[in-house]
Formats: structure tokens, sequence, C-alpha cells
């Protein structure tokens, strides 16, 4: 099946509400169009077939963006997906977060914890706020909201604050899926920016936002 891009000619949001900013687009016609962030935090597809992308052709369309992605922000903060990560380009950093219940089988057996590439320097240490771990334990299971492959929220949470140590930063999420980035983003109080292709997950994603901000 040939892949329909949506075109951009005024990069027109479709939806934009209190600093969050959801545009339906293909990531390599929008990021040129758009500005510097000080943070990607991203999810790039793999090991799903979703709609657009199915399984190779997501992970190598998110490997080949990368270069592109990181013009985009000082840090980028990508979950390749466990055996993904050695595909990638050598990041400065792994972060992991660990997930004690979880039930996902691997060649080595149960699969507990998901790795994080980091690309660029820490934001603590560069602003000389001193240094803080860079593994999460979280036992939250994700949203179901539609989308095969939803991250924890509480996970998405700690690796905007882990990436943006202002909360003046700007946020960027290339492939925003159900938006949980974005959803974070609200909750803490930062302003983001997400690239979706998928207008089925725009929708998601704008309804998430609607809801009232949780403590946290």
């Amino acid at each position: 099946m040939k892949l329909q891009l949506p075109r951009l000619p005024s990069m027109k949001p479709y939806y934009s509400e209190g600093g969050l900013v959801i545009y339906h687009a293909d990531c390599r016609e929008a990021l040129p169009q758009l500005g510097i962030y000080d943070l990607v935090l991203t999810d790039p597809p793999y090991g799903v077939e979703i709609d657009d992308w199915d399984n190779k052709a997501g992970l190598n369309t998110a490997i080949a963006c990368l270069p592109l992605i990181r013009k985009s922000a000082t840090i980028t903060l990508l979950t390749p997906g466990n055996g993904n990560q050695y595909k990638y380009p050598e990041p400065d950093w792994t972060l992991a977060w660990v997930i004690p219940a979880a039930i996902t089988r691997g060649s080595w057996g149960w699969c507990w914890w998901q790795p994080v590439l980091a690309y660029g320097n820490d934001p603590y240490l560069r602003e000389g706020k001193g240094g803080f771990p860079d593994t999460y334990i979280c036992n939250e299971a994700s949203e179901e909201n539609g989308h095969p492959c939803p991250k924890p929220l509480a996970v998405w949470k700690w690796l905007m604050k882990r990436g943006a140590a202002r909360l003046t930063d700007t946020v960027l999420d290339p492939f925003l899926g159900s938006g949980t980035t974005l959803r974070a983003a609200k909750d803490l109080g930062y302003k983001a920016t997400g690239i979706e292709i998928n207008e089925r997950y725009c929708e998601i994603a704008a309804k998430r936002l609607s809801q009232e901000v949780f403590q946290w």
C-alpha cells in the first residue's frame, strides 16, 4: 500500500491550546518547517504493525530520521525497543526504565527493562544542578486508548523532567502516537509540539489533552 502523506502548505495545526500543538503530518516534511526545541522525547515505530508503518519500514524510517530529529533539539531521548538499540547510531548515554511486572518475552526470557537512547549532554549536569539517576522503576500499566503500543504516562513524565531541566524548556515529539508526550507536558507545565502521520491517533491525542490535569 502506498503511503499517503499529509501536505503542509501552511503548517496549520490539527490541535493547538495552552502551548500544546499537534500537527497531522509526516515528520520528514514537518521538521524542517519547525524551529529548534530543547528536548525531543519520542517513541518511534518498531515491533508492531500499525496502519501506515509496517515493522521494518517504520524502524528504518525512524533510524533514517534521526539526523533530522537531532537537528531539531539540543537533547534527544528516544525509546528504540529492546534489541533495536544497536541498530541506531551510538548514543551519548543509555537510560532505562524497569518494569518488574512485565510479561513480554524476549530471546533471553522475560523482558523487564526498556532502553532509552540519550543524545546530547545531561541537562542537570550542564546547568550545574547535580546528578540524577538514569533508571526508573515503573509498575504502572499503559493506558488503553486505541493505540497498539502506548507508553506509561509516569515513565514519560520522568523522561520529560530528566531531559528538560527548566520548566521553560520546549519539547518536541516527531512520532506522537496517542499523545503521551503532550499529555505529560500538559500535566507538568511544559510547552510541547507533536507530529503524527495517522489522523486517528491525532484525534486520540487531542481527546487526551482535553482531560483535566492530574496531580503528580
